[in-house]
């Protein structure tokens, strides 16, 4: 091993930015991987950083702890970027007007369902009332999601990873399955993402189509305050 890169590895081991490096080391190789193989929507460049990071912390036995206490900056970034979402929206200010009043009724069939379904098929296969209140926020940005879900009672904690899997999955299957639903209009399948699949659907949204993003990021945003408000509201109703 050349000895600056020694040098590196010695410096980071021995701090939290090991980890902070690892996580980004990880987006990138996923990122990689998307590029080469098409951007296809399946090789999600976060699912792969996550499925890689996952593997690094079981083979090194590092807990989530000692690995969040090096990589909390990129959990810090969450804020300024969501505050960046506004440039687009300024940008489309325009098409946005144009489509308010349909953008109000997606976002209420689409809290509604969002939480009906999730609260639903837990309540079938037999879950508690923990993991019920932990999943119905399941839909909104981890931050919004896990103070939600504290509210009501459930796990802070096991909402993060419903959120986290939901906007994986959101991403990745959301292009293949509005192609097949022959659906044409950016801002529609935008609109629909955000608020299926909230900050890591945006994200994908933005790679496909900026008017897409656009209207992803609105729906991410208006989805928070409605879920935050109809959550308590229909789990109550439910439990």
């Amino acid at each position: 091993m050349p000895g600056y890169v020694s040098d590196i590895w010695v410096y980071l081991s021995a701090t939290p930015l090991l980890w902070l490096t690892a996580t980004m080391v990880a987006y990138a190789a996923g990122h990689w991987i998307f590029l080469k193989c098409g951007q296809n929507p399946l090789l999600n460049p976060v699912a792969t950083a996550v499925a890689i990071l996952i593997a690094v912390l079981w083979i090194t036995g590092t807990d989530y702890r000692a690995y969040f206490d090096g990589a909390q900056f990129v959990h810090f970034m969450l804020g300024p970027a969501v505050v960046a979402l506004g440039v687009p929206l300024y940008e489309h200010i325009a098409e946005v007007r144009k489509t308010l009043l349909p953008m109000i009724v997606a976002l209420l069939a689409g809290v509604v369902t969002a939480i009906v379904s999730a609260v639903g098929i837990a309540l079938l296969l037999g879950g508690t009332s923990e993991t019920v209140a932990s999943l119905a926020p399941k839909s909104v940005t981890s931050p919004i999601a896990m103070g939600i879900a504290q509210e009501i009672g459930g796990l802070p904690s096991l909402t993060a990873v419903f959120v986290i899997l939901t906007g994986i999955f959101g991403a990745m299957i959301a292009t293949p399955l509005f192609n097949a639903m022959g659906m044409r209009d950016w801002r529609a399948r935008g609109f629909g993402i955000g608020i299926a699949a909230h900050g890591i659907g945006t994200a994908r949204a933005f790679q496909v189509n900026e008017l897409a993003g656009t209207f992803a990021a609105i729906a991410m945003g208006l989805n928070g305050v409605a879920t935050a408000i109809l959550v308590p509201l229909l789990v109550a109703l439910f439990l």
